[in-house]
C-alpha cells in the first residue's frame, strides 16, 4: 500500500490551495482520512479529519479556512485550504486507516508529505 500526496506550492497570504493524496495496492476498505501538518522545528499536528461516515473535524487554527473531503471510489482525500496565512507553512502530511485485503486488522499509513509555504 502507497500514499501519494500532491498539490502543495508557494502561494501568497490569502490564496487557496488544494492537496490531494491517493491510495493504491490491495485494500479492502479506508477507515480514517486526516490530514497533519509540521512546520520546522514543531511538533506534527493534525489538521483535519474526516471518519468512514463523513464526520469531519479540524484544528481550531484552520476552523472556517480549510475543508477535508474524500472520494472513497477513488482512494482519495483532498484538502481545500482558502485564506491562506503564513502561519499555515508547513509540510503536509496525509494519514489513512485501511485495511488491506485478505486482512481483519486495519493499519495506519503515511503519505510522503507536500511542502505549503505561504508568503506574506
Amino acid at each position: 500500500v502507497q500514499l501519494q500526496a500532491s498539490g502543495g506550492g508557494l502561494v501568497q497570504a490569502g490564496e487557496s490551495l488544494r492537496l490531494s493524496c491517493t491510495a493504491s495496492g490491495d485494500i479492502s476498505g479506508i477507515y480514517d482520512m486526516n490530514w497533519y501538518r509540521q512546520a520546522p522545528g514543531k511538533q506534527r499536528d493534525l489538521v483535519a479529519a474526516t471518519t468512514s461516515d463523513g464526520t469531519t473535524n479540524y484544528s481550531d487554527s484552520v476552523k472556517g479556512r480549510f475543508t477535508i473531503s474524500r472520494d472513497n471510489a477513488k482512494k482519495s482525500v483532498y484538502l481545500q485550504m482558502n485564506s491562506l496565512k503564513p502561519e499555515d507553512t508547513a509540510v503536509y502530511f496525509c494519514r489513512m486507516r485501511i485495511q488491506r485485503t485478505m486482512r481483519t486488522y486495519k493499519v495506519d499509513y503515511w503519505g510522503q508529505g507536500t511542502q505549503v509555504t505561504v508568503s506574506s
